[in-house]
């Protein structure tokens, strides 16, 4: 069985560090939309992750629900404005070769059904990367209204 935790963040760490270098004059604005999809994205794919002991056929449905609901939310990121960093981590979140959430229901698919303990440390990553997108969010300067 491929190892697939050790890679913990570091994907992520590249659209961190590139926000940081760049700084906040050159980052979208606070979106509350983007923040509530996140965090309830988040609930549902670590949710989602949770039938996994069962087998990949059972969820089909839901799997590409899920599929759909984080593609549309990498559309809706990709075409605001000054958003590259959160545009990237939603492309890490959604790939299925990487070490996130694409890349946990890819697995899922392939081996049919995966064991509690993977499953466990999987959530504990993919919740941290959705945790980075909503603080990202959540830092960025909010509209003042006039």
């Amino acid at each position: 069985m491929r190892n697939f935790v050790p890679a913990r963040l570091g994907s992520l760490c590249i659209p961190v560090l590139m926000m940081a270098a760049t700084g906040c004059s050159t980052i979208s604005r606070f979106d509350q939309y983007s923040y509530t999809q996140s965090t309830s994205l988040k609930v549902d794919a670590v949710n989602l992750m949770s039938n996994a002991t069962q087998p990949y056929e059972s969820h089909r449905d839901e799997v590409a629900r899920m599929k759909t609901a984080i593609d549309k939310m990498y559309e809706y990121e990709k075409n605001r404005p000054k958003n590259l960093v959160s545009e990237k981590m939603w492309l890490v979140v959604r790939d299925s070769s990487g070490h996130s959430f694409g890349g946990f229901l890819k697995r899922w698919q392939t081996e049919k059904t995966l064991n509690a303990a993977f499953i466990k440390e999987s959530q504990q990553l993919v919740s941290e990367s959705f945790d980075q997108i909503s603080q990202l969010e959540s830092g960025k300067i909010k509209q003042v209204a006039n």
